[in-house]
């Protein structure tokens, strides 16, 4: 009696239902009988399983209109095979959840609470999704979802029992590193619809390029107008820019980019790859830009998509390749355009979730049987049965249709990703990465509208400034001439040194005025010295080489300047002048004076050099773009030596050699009348005196303000160093010179003693008798004058009176 009906039980079993519960009088008894008996039959029909499902028919995405038709193919192959759930039917109870989360409640609660039990649900949208899955964990149900992308279903705190056979949003993410990586590209930016779903997505983006080592500059957001994020993006010089927005958000976006030229060769722009083959070309009255602008806009941007459908020729799980899979759906779908039809994409997708469902089912059936479980016995309070089907497919494995299913610890689905380029309009496939493996299959037919692929900021080339070779030249020419000109003035110092005229001149401490200002002019050698000419490690060296030189010739050279006038001033400017003019001046406290100056800077540079050595310093200037279409910046940067506290050490140097500078005016002053056969040139130290006084002065301060121009700071210094040593020379040597050559005084004093005898002697003693007689006739007049002082006025003094009084001093 069963066998005839085994290919019928589904029916057969429902008529007997049917049968049993109403009352059938007129029946006869073996109608009867035959009923209970294939009723009663165990081998006549199969235990079904309930599945619960939302299909999106309508709304945001009418994902269900090819992933209902898909899944319902994949259940009757799963009912079909004998070896996959062979004591078991699975059947699907759907509803339209209109991707609307308040309908899905009301749908929801029709599911759970009207017979018969479902023992898994699967829901379809982000959103519905979301609900769905937060709610079934009270119901210990298991929830697969074949339509929903949103990273924040990958929280298992918040949703223990979900999968997904379509792929987190996130999955694009490892992909857009890869590529980050494979053109070395460490700077990006990014713009994003400030909606759920792309904002955990950027979240977890800039998770994973901050773990690759690449910063994300710009992050810009916007509602419903992209104009201000665009503005900011080209504002901030954003070349690499993840774009994440719906379709329509994605329009207004690149009609902004096109009227801020933020698109061609100095950018690339990462969308999603689900939007349709020509959503630039889609007219769209919330914009004002034109099919061809919004063309030229996009050329060249860079897209990632999750392969939803198996690239390979495999035969997987179902028997079915996927383009046998595409040929039977559309059959299916009774010849609708699939571009018309809502989720033909992921289609695929669906039928493996069902496929998934199916052997995960199939793999609890001999742990439940060793538990003394069965599948049928599954309620929404054993969560036994819950723990097995949620352990089976966390371990499923399976080649699909849409490529190989596994879930992450996150029960997400890992999937290859396209990835496609926009080439003359029109999208080429340029790569596959599986993130699974790590492994970028990769085409090698990117095209750039430039050379290749754009740097990810304006190339800055660092340039440094160096002194002009022709100014450097041409100042250590007349250095080296004053260099030479000094060795001409020591030597003729020192080869008259014993002639009487130079003697009184104090020539050892000319010597030193020559030495000093030699050193001076060494120091603009280093002074004209850069990167140009040595390397960076040597270039503190040279710094220590200019504060030295210039440091000790100026107290060298000065020093013994200022020393002949503050001798003058001290013992030609004391009340009994004749009493001084007697005294014998000791040239040792000359040296001395000289030493002590010396030794004042040679310590305070060894302080500083010990406290706060100077190094280099680089000093970087407004950025300069160079002629020609470059995508380049100049950095200017010009090396300084400098030290930690350099305005600290600077004061203190200035401060003490001003007022030295500012003594030895005053003291030039004061003795500017003064003559003396001591020291017969302080008139022409006095002159030499001002002139460097005068020089440092102005180009202390001067120098500093121009630190930054390295020529006209260089200009200044070493050609004041210059004119003021060229001066001092000059001033100091060459009238002596011109006597010695002009009169013939070549003979040194004690030559010109022996010549001469004692006339030197005769001649000094009439001198003497002579002024003692105008002496005492002066002595007369004034007598005279002081007798008559009461009768007028004073007259004025007769010519003799005044010549004498003029002969008389000193």
């Amino acid at each position: 009696l069963c066998s005839p009906f085994l290919q019928h039980s589904e029916a057969m079993a429902r008529l007997c239902q049917i049968l049993l519960l109403r009352s059938v009088p007129r029946c006869s008894l073996t109608l009867t009988l035959t009923l209970i008996l294939f009723c009663s039959c165990p081998a006549l029909g199969k235990k079904k399983l309930y599945i619960g499902a939302l299909f999106p028919m309508s709304g945001g995405w009418p994902g269900g209109q090819a992933c209902l038709p898909s899944a319902q193919m994949a259940l009757d192959l799963v009912n079909k095979r004998t070896d996959i759930l062979p004591d078991y039917e699975l059947e699907l109870i759907h509803y339209d959840s209109m991707c609307d989360p308040g309908e899905a409640t009301k749908l929801l609660y029709d599911l759970l609470y009207t017979e018969p039990i479902k023992i898994v649900l699967m829901p379809g949208c982000s959103s519905v999704s979301t609900l769905v899955a937060e709610a079934a964990r009270m119901w210990n149900l298991i929830v697969l979802s074949y339509g929903s992308s949103s990273p924040a279903l990958s929280n298992r705190q918040r949703f223990p029992t979900f999968f997904r056979t379509h792929p987190s949003a996130t999955l694009h993410n490892p992909t857009r590193v890869q590529l980050f990586q494979k053109w070395k590209w460490t700077k990006i930016a990014t713009i994003q619809q400030t909606t759920e779903v792309f904002t955990s997505t950027l979240d977890d983006l800039e998770e994973r390029v901050r773990e690759a080592g690449i910063e994300i500059s710009v992050r810009q957001s916007f509602l419903t107008d992209p104009a201000v994020a665009v503005k900011n993006l080209k504002r901030q010089d954003a070349r690499i820019i993840v774009g994440l927005f719906y379709e329509t958000e994605a329009r207004k976006v690149f009609c902004e980019v096109y009227k801020e030229k933020l698109y061609g060769k100095k950018y690339v722009w990462f969308l999603i790859g689900w939007y349709a083959d020509n959503w630039f070309k889609i007219k769209d009255a919330s914009i004002n830009c034109t099919v061809e602008q919004m063309t030229e806009a996009v050329e060249g941007h860079v897209t990632t998509e999750i392969v939803m459908l198996n690239p390979e020729t495999v035969r997987g799980a179902s028997k079915l390749t996927s383009q046998e899979f595409l040929a039977q759906l559309m059959s299916k779908l009774g010849g609708k355009n699939p571009e018309e039809t809502g989720g033909f994409q992921e289609a695929p997708l669906a039928y493996d979730a069902v496929w998934a469902l199916a052997l995960a089912l199939n793999k609890t059936v001999g742990p439940l049987k060793a538990k003394g479980h069965r599948l049928e016995d599954f309620n929404y309070n054993n969560r036994d049965i819950t723990v097995e089907i949620y352990r089976a497919m966390n371990t499923s494995s399976f080649e699909g249709v849409s490529g190989h299913v596994v879930f992450d610890a996150q029960g997400s689905r890992m999937a290859w990703t396209l990835i496609e380029q926009l080439q003359g309009g029109s999208y080429k496939k340029i790569g596959y990465y599986d993130s699974t493996k790590g492994n970028l299959s990769w085409y090698g037919n990117d095209k750039w509208i430039g050379s290749g692929p754009p740097a990810d900021q304006t190339v800055v080339i660092e340039e440094f400034r160096y002194l002009s070779q022709k100014l450097f030249v041409s100042v250590s020419v007349f250095a080296g001439l004053g260099i030479l000109l000094g060795i001409v003035c020591l030597t003729f110092n020192i080869y008259n040194r014993n002639v009487r005229y130079i003697q009184n001149s104090q020539p050892y401490l000319n010597n030193m005025t020559a030495v000093g200002c030699m050193m001076a002019l060494a120091a603009v050698f280093p002074l004209g010295i850069d990167g140009l000419h040595v390397h960076r490690r040597q270039f503190p060296v040279v710094c220590q080489f200019r504060l030295w030189l210039l440091g000790l010739g100026f107290s060298i050279a000065y020093g013994s300047m200022f020393t002949k006038i503050w001798w003058v001033h001290a013992v030609f400017t004391k009340k009994d002048e004749k009493k001084d003019k007697r005294k014998h001046l000791e040239p040792w406290k000359l040296y001395a004076t000289v030493g002590v100056l010396l030794c004042i800077d040679i310590l305070s540079l060894i302080i500083w050099q010990i406290l706060d050595p100077l190094h280099i310093t680089v000093e970087k200037f407004t950025r300069e773009a160079p002629k020609g279409d470059l995508d380049v910046l100049i950095q200017p940067l010009l090396e300084h030596c400098s030290s930690e506290k350099m305005t600290t050490w600077l004061g203190v140097v200035y401060g003490y050699k001003g007022l030295l500078l500012l003594l030895g005016i005053f003291l030039a002053y004061e003795t500017k009348s003064i003559s003396t056969e001591k020291i017969n040139d302080h008139r022409a130290v006095g002159m030499a005196i001002y002139n460097v006084a005068v020089l440092c002065m102005i180009t202390a301060p001067v120098t500093m303000i121009l630190s930054s121009q390295q020529d006209a700071s260089f200009a200044f210094a070493s050609l004041a160093i210059v004119f003021s040593v060229y001066i001092t020379l000059v001033v100091l040597f060459v009238p002596k010179m011109r006597r010695l050559i002009t009169r013939g005084e070549w003979q040194s004093d004690a030559q010109e003693t022996m010549k001469t005898g004692s006339s030197t002697n005769n001649n000094d003693e009439e001198k003497s008798r002579q002024l003692e007689r105008e002496n005492k006739e002066l002595q007369k007049i004034i007598q005279e004058y002081l007798a008559e002082l009461h009768f007028s006025i004073l007259p004025t003094p007769p010519l003799k009176y005044q010549l004498s009084l003029n002969r008389s001093l000193p």
